[in-house]
């Protein structure tokens, strides 16, 4: 029994050491999205938010497509052989942009981002906790509950301020 456990220990490790090399490329992920709301107000001002929404991801597209062409053969989707309900994120993600092109202008950017925070966390630890969409389940603890709390907290601190 305390074998297979240093064995999974073991497995563990690199799965471990690339989630630290990953993080702060998520971080600057996230600050990345800071901006994008930033640009996409003024850009939602000025040539209609659908359109704004409409160009960010058609330049998102195009860089794809030239990843796509120079990252070498790669095995194409099959999309008709996928369950529908994992093609449900090219649905949320314009949905997403379009929400904040129009909330940013008018509660901010820091609002925005703190309420986009608290509803990703929110969604995030449901979905870890019941194992949902396939993935690995993480049943919520007490310290989950007090960093969803605390982002709460934010949430209101920030409106209020």
């Amino acid at each position: 029994m305390q074998t297979s456990s240093l064995e999974a220990a073991a497995q563990a490790r690199p799965k471990n050491r690339l989630g630290l090399l990953l993080l702060p490329l998520v971080i600057l992920a996230g600050m990345g999205l800071s901006v994008e709301a930033g640009l996409l107000g003024p850009l939602g001002a000025q040539v209609g938010h659908l359109w704004a929404t409409l160009s960010i991801f058609a330049v998102g597209t195009a860089i794809l497509l030239l990843l796509l062409l120079f990252s070498g053969p790669q095995k194409g989707p099959a999309l008709n052989e996928l369950p529908r309900w994992q093609l449900i994120g090219g649905f949320l993600g314009p949905m997403y942009v379009v929400v904040l092109t129009l909330a940013t202008p008018h509660i901010g950017i820091a609002m925005t981002m703190i309420a986009i925070l608290c509803g990703q966390v929110g969604k995030s630890v449901l979905i870890d906790h019941f194992g949902w969409f396939g993935t690995a389940r993480k049943r919520v603890n007490g310290e989950r509950w007090v960093a969803l709390l605390l982002i709460v907290i934010a949430l209101v601190l920030i409106a209020r301020g």
